[in-house]
């Protein structure tokens, strides 16, 4: 069989996918490896994270001939259907198997009938309904040492269940009876029930150890500054036992300590919920640390804060840190790392680099040497501005990519908005005078009834990219980045409620309407209303008055050795890419105008641009 390059840079979640073509596809039996290229062993397909295969029976020749062989529904796994299924399904031997349900059972099927072989389930009770991450997860990991075999997968309760393949049972040589409970040897005493930790991600598996991070709820409004830390462990993958622990908040005398101005004493989060990668001729894990504290606000973290915002690489064996690149200084925005970073040889300046290339939920594709954190080109601190909540910390400068150029838009400003027809223009001037705009890293601003109601930010909270990451393919040394392109604000009210947060200050626009009306009463007498694609609500023009670029191509490669060309208005490149999360996100949101006549041009304009948009993925060459 010839191979080509082409990658494959996702599965369709438990549809298997056949070919009417001239020739018959391979058929596939269970536990029986059919000729190719058709395992996927990992939930990137490597440990690289490339999603990556030849997988040469669909070509261009074929493709619009593919129909759907078979459909395993979900609905029935669990006490409710799961409406949110993002598990990447692995294929081994002819087998799929995947998380499924609002339970997250562990599932076998035949790949060439869809037929189910088995199931596995885990009755949590009380601990996963009041688990923070719930319903299927991410999917299960493989490992093998080419005689023993094992599934490995994180409960909605946060225990990591190792499971025969064969036959879906625990193998009960690991941990305890095939469990290891994850509250456990943790180097902090929490409570198996209420904790708020947890995962959806897969666990990594690299050589003989199993890499699992850590995850709390979310949201901009934390309970307590002083949550569950989110330290991530390595554990032996024929035994369970635990290997190292990796401090993600260091403790008094480990590295980065020095960098909070205050301690760490009562600090909490700063998890790793994100896919992993790994290099094993390096013998290195690389971890993406999310922010400590919540989400937003870092009133009680001040200083740079190490490691939120970070990748660490990390001794697979050991847990030792052999490098580190903060990517956010003192994060107030979300801005934490959200998917696997890509692992690639590619020629840079006359000579193979080792190459780690992380996507970001700011529009930055940040390129390092994986044997060094060094940046392979240049990253310098750039001023960035300050903001004006009482208490906070705010770092003087953030580290700006030269290379590749952004692949998202940055910032807001007033060549932002809406320009459809010089009444919408105007109308969106009149609306945006009372929130502040900047650049990429402008922060919150407090909430002022006479004043400023709040910040205009991009890429908002989820993104630029966020969970479903990119692709990359190791032979051209091209990376495709799934981004979209929507706009969000930010702003800050005095807490007066000390049971909704121990934080003085909180983030007003994720409270519930009634709440911000009595701090926003009479502020902005019939402003526009969005509603947000995720569901939450805000009092602002945000993404009703966005309109970047109504004539952006579809797609776009940018090869960094010919120069990125960027938008002259904001320093960025275009982006259109839709998350499968947020179908209704994109260029112009929702919104329900203050007037009729205001609402019928806004509709007319809306569909106009939504006849020129498509999702799409950006490409950057290396």
């Amino acid at each position: 069989m010839r191979f080509t390059r082409r990658a494959l840079l996702a599965l369709p979640p438990l549809t298997l996918l056949a070919l009417r073509a001239p020739f018959a596809a391979a058929q596939v039996s269970a536990r029986q490896r059919a000729p190719g290229d058709t395992d996927w062993l990992h939930y990137a397909n490597d440990l690289a994270s490339t999603r990556y295969a030849a997988l040469d029976q669909i070509n261009a020749a074929n493709f619009d001939s593919l129909e759907v062989a078979w459909r395993f529904r979900t609905d029935s796994l669990g006490t409710r259907p799961d409406y949110q299924l993002e598990a990447t399904p692995l294929v081994v031997n002819g087998v799929i198997y995947s998380t499924a349900g609002s339970r997250r059972d562990v599932v076998a099927l035949d790949a060439a009938t869809g037929e189910l072989l088995w199931i596995h389930r885990e009755d949590e009770g009380e601990r996963a309904r009041k688990a923070p991450r719930q319903l299927s997860g991410r999917g299960v990991s493989y490992w093998t040492d080419g005689k023993e075999e094992r599934l490995l997968y994180v409960t909605i309760g946060y225990r990591l269940i190792a499971l025969d393949p064969r036959t879906g049972q625990r193998i009960p040589g690991f941990g305890s009876d095939g469990v290891v409970d994850l509250k456990t040897e943790f180097d902090q005493e929490i409570d198996l029930i209420e904790s708020d930790v947890g995962l959806n991600s897969t666990p990594l598996v690299a050589k003989d150890t199993v890499v699992v991070g850590a995850a709390h709820t979310a949201g901009n409004v934390p309970k307590t500054r002083d949550n569950v830390r989110g330290y991530v462990r390595g554990y032996d993958a024929r035994t369970g036992r635990r290997k190292w622990i990796f401090h993600t908040i260091p403790r008094p005398g480990e590295f980065g300590y020095d960098t909070w101005l205050d301690g760490t004493a009562a600090i909490g989060n700063a998890g790793m919920w994100c896919q992993i990668s790994a290099d094993p001729a390096l013998n290195l894990a690389y971890l993406g640390i999310e922010l400590p504290t919540g989400d937003v606000g870092g009133q009680y973290r001040r200083g740079p804060g190490l490691f939120g915002e970070s990748i660490v690489a990390v001794d697979l064996d050991s847990g030792e840190r052999k490098w580190h690149y903060q990517l956010v200084h003192h994060g107030l925005w979300d801005y934490d790392i959200p998917c696997a970073a890509m692992l690639l040889d590619v020629p840079v300046g006359g000579r193979t680099r080792q190459l780690l290339a992380q996507p970001t939920k700011q529009g930055f594709l940040y390129v390092l040497d994986r044997a060094t954190g060094k940046p392979i080109w240049p990253i310098p601190e750039r001023k960035v501005p300050k903001g004006d909540v009482p208490g906070e910390w705010y770092a003087p400068t953030q580290p700006i990519p030269s290379r590749p150029a952004a692949y998202d838009v940055q910032g807001v400003g007033d060549d932002d908005l809406i320009d459809f027809t010089p009444e919408l223009r105007a109308k969106a001037l009149a609306v945006a005078k009372n929130y502040r705009r900047g650049p990429l890293f402008t922060p919150a601003s407090m909430f002022d009834r006479e004043g400023t109601w709040g910040t205009l930010t991009a890429p908002n909270l989820t993104g630029g990219t966020n969970w479903p990451g990119g692709g990359a393919d190791p032979e051209t040394g091209v990376v495709y980045v799934y981004s979209k392109t929507v706009a969000d604000v930010m702003s800050e009210l005095p807490n007066d409620d000390p049971k909704r947060s121990d934080f003085a200050v909180i983030e007003a626009l994720r409270l519930r309407g009634h709440q911000r009306a009595r701090h926003a009463r009479r502020a902005a007498p019939r402003r526009p209303y969005v509603r947000r694609a995720d569901g939450g609500g805000a009092a602002a023009a945000q993404a009703a008055l966005w309109s970047y670029h109504r004539d952006r191509p579809q797609a776009r490669r940018a090869s960094v050795a010919g120069g990125a060309r960027r938008d002259p208005r904001h320093g960025a490149q275009p982006s259109q890419a839709q998350g499968p999360d947020h179908p209704q996100d994109g260029a112009l949101g929702q919104c329900r105008a203050a007037g009729d006549q205001d609402a019928g041009d806004l509709r007319r304009a809306r569909r106009l641009h939504a006849a020129r948009r498509a999702p799409r993925r950006d490409a950057v060459r290396l």
